[in-house]
């Protein structure tokens, strides 16, 4: 079966948003362009992952000796986007993921493929894995300026979370916390 690929060359909107509260979020990478929106879920350390490489890469292209491409060092003003995700339909949760630059457009292009379950050959049980015959991937292109806002939204995405305990690293949760801070 041939893969069926949602492309989006020229997206009006390229945003990770959540879902849920602190401890429980869903965090999702939407895409919208004219009336299509598509949605794939991620994990909280993909998100990061993902504005952490494109940050590196505009970084990278801002101090390339001869670049010809105006790329932004900060996120340009008219392009924040603090509006909520529109409504979710999940497509599918993503488990590869691909990241790269494409200089005959100037664009950054992410690429998403499902996750599903693998047959291991040494067990029993199937395990998550990649299906190296995925049907259906994501593919977006997004010139500097928005993957520049798009990396900035996300950090503060995955930022938002539950606040982390000084003494040991770990979110501390609502409800109570294991660790506490000793008095002076």
């Amino acid at each position: 079966m041939p893969t069926r690929v949602h492309e989006f060359i020229w997206p009006d909107r390229v945003v990770v948003g959540t879902l849920g509260l602190p401890g429980a979020r869903t965090f999702y990478l939407q895409v919208h362009a004219g009336k299509q929106i598509l949605s794939i879920a991620l994990e909280k350390q993909q998100s990061a992952l993902l504005a952490e490489k494109i940050d590196e890469i505009l970084d990278q292209l801002g101090v390339l000796e001869g670049n010809p491409f105006s790329v932004p060092t900060s996120t340009p003003v008219e392009l924040v986007d603090n509006e909520p995700l529109e409504p979710v339909q999940e497509q599918f949760r993503a488990g590869a993921m691909g990241l790269g630059w494409d200089p005959t457009t100037a664009q950054v292009v992410i690429e998403a493929y499902p996750i599903t379950e693998v047959e291991a050959e040494d067990e029993e049980e199937p395990v998550d894995g990649i299906d190296p015959e995925a049907t259906e991937m994501l593919l977006v292109r997004m010139p500097v300026g928005s993957a520049r806002a798009f990396a900035q939204r996300t950090r503060e995405v995955v930022g938002a979370g539950r606040p982390i305990c000084p003494l040991c690293g770990y979110p501390i949760d609502s409800d109570g916390h294991t660790c506490t801070v000793p008095e002076a």
